[in-house]
């Protein structure tokens, strides 16, 4: 069974205000399972991107994990393709991380 957003969202925030970081969600979506999206901001302006990793590469614990969607871009991009994102899914959840290490988060897959 997974854990509904919401309580994922708040723990994951939560984590990263432990480690001296800064987390906001910027979109709120659905409650109970909506997708999330991580804005990983660096002290340049550039951003990475993770959102929800495909279904074939979610194991059966339930567990969320993620898969990098972007690298190194500018704001714009990252935006761009959240409001493509949007579009299809108006029950997203954006989160944005301030944190020099995200490493130890969230599980990423590679795709």
């Amino acid at each position: 069974m997974r854990l509904k957003t919401e309580l994922y969202v708040s723990a994951l925030t939560r984590r990263v205000f432990s480690q001296g970081g800064f987390a906001a969600v910027e979109r709120k979506g659905a409650g109970e399972a909506g997708a999330i999206f991580i804005r990983h901001r660096f002290r340049d302006g550039r951003e990475d991107l993770y959102g929800p990793a495909p279904q074939m590469m979610i194991e059966e614990d339930g567990t969320r994990r993620f898969e990098k969607r972007l690298a190194g871009v500018e704001a714009p991009e990252v935006e761009a393709l959240i409001a493509r994102e949007a579009r299809f899914d108006s029950d997203l959840w954006v989160i944005e991380l301030d944190l020099d290490d995200v490493t130890d988060l969230f599980p990423v897959v590679e795709g």
